[in-house]
C-alpha cells in the first residue's frame, strides 16, 4: 500500500470516528492535507469554524496568514501536510479535553509515521505541550528541540497572531528561521534528559 492510500486510509477512519463526544456537533471531520512525503508537517490542535465547514485545516484567517508565511519562504503549501491533533472542531473553539486529546491523537500519530516529516512544526502552545509535555512555547519558541528521535520546531499559533500585533512579529521572524531549520543549519535543543522525561510520566495523563 502507497503513502498516499495509506493516509487516505486514516482519512476515511477519522471520517467515521465516534469515539469522542466531538463528532456530535461538527459539520465535518478534518483529518489532515497536504503531501504524504512532506520533509515538513504543521499540527495545530483542532479545527476552527472554517476548517469545519470545509473539511480541511487551516484555511481561514489563520490559515492564510500560514499561508503568506510560507510564500515568503517560498515555500508551497502543497509540498508540507497539515493538520491537526484533534480532527473534529470543539464547541465554540474551546480547547480539547484531555479525553478528547486521547481519543483522536493516534490518528495524528499514525499519519506522522507515514509521513515520516524531518521536522513537526507545532503551532501553540498546546500542540508543543502535546508533543513535548513541560516545554513552554514562551521559553522555546523560534527554536528547534530534539526529542524522543523528532525534530519539532515550535511557532506561536497564526490565530495568536491575529489578535496580538508583539505575537504576529515574534511569529513573523520565527517562521523565517525554517528553512535554516530543514537544512541543520540551527542546533536543536535536546530535551532527552531523565528529569524531563520523569516529568513526562508525571504528566502523561494530558493524553
Amino acid at each position: 500500500m502507497t503513502d498516499e492510500e495509506l493516509l487516505s486510509k486514516l482519512e476515511k477512519a477519522v471520517e467515521a470516528c465516534k469515539k469522542c463526544r466531538l463528532y456530535k456537533n461538527a459539520t465535518k471531520a478534518v483529518p489532515g492535507h497536504g503531501n504524504p512525503n512532506a520533509e515538513i508537517a504543521f499540527v495545530g490542535e483542532a479545527p476552527g469554524y472554517n476548517e469545519d465547514q470545509q473539511g480541511l485545516p487551516f484555511v481561514g484567517r489563520a490559515g492564510k496568514l500560514l499561508d503568506s508565511m510560507l510564500n515568503s519562504i517560498k515555500v508551497n503549501r502543497e509540498s508540507v501536510w497539515i493538520g491537526n491533533i484533534i480532527k473534529h472542531r470543539p464547541p465554540e473553539n474551546r480547547d480539547p479535553m484531555k479525553d478528547e486529546v486521547r481519543q483522536c491523537s493516534s490518528f495524528l500519530e499514525e499519519q506522522l509515521k507515514v509521513i515520516k516529516p524531518k521536522i513537526i512544526v507545532t503551532l501553540g502552545r498546546i500542540s508543543l505541550e502535546y508533543f513535548v509535555k513541560s516545554a513552554k512555547i514562551s521559553e522555546y519558541h523560534g527554536k528547534p528541540i530534539s526529542y524522543k528521535g523528532r525534530v519539532f520546531f515550535p511557532l506561536y499559533h497564526p490565530a495568536a497572531a491575529l489578535r496580538n500585533s508583539n505575537i504576529a512579529r515574534i511569529l513573523s521572524e520565527d517562521f523565517k528561521k525554517l528553512p535554516k531549520v530543514l537544512k541543520g543549519e540551527l542546533s536543536a535543543v535536546s530535551l532527552d534528559k531523565k528529569g524531563q522525561e520523569e516529568k513526562d510520566e508525571e504528566q502523561m495523563s494530558f493524553i
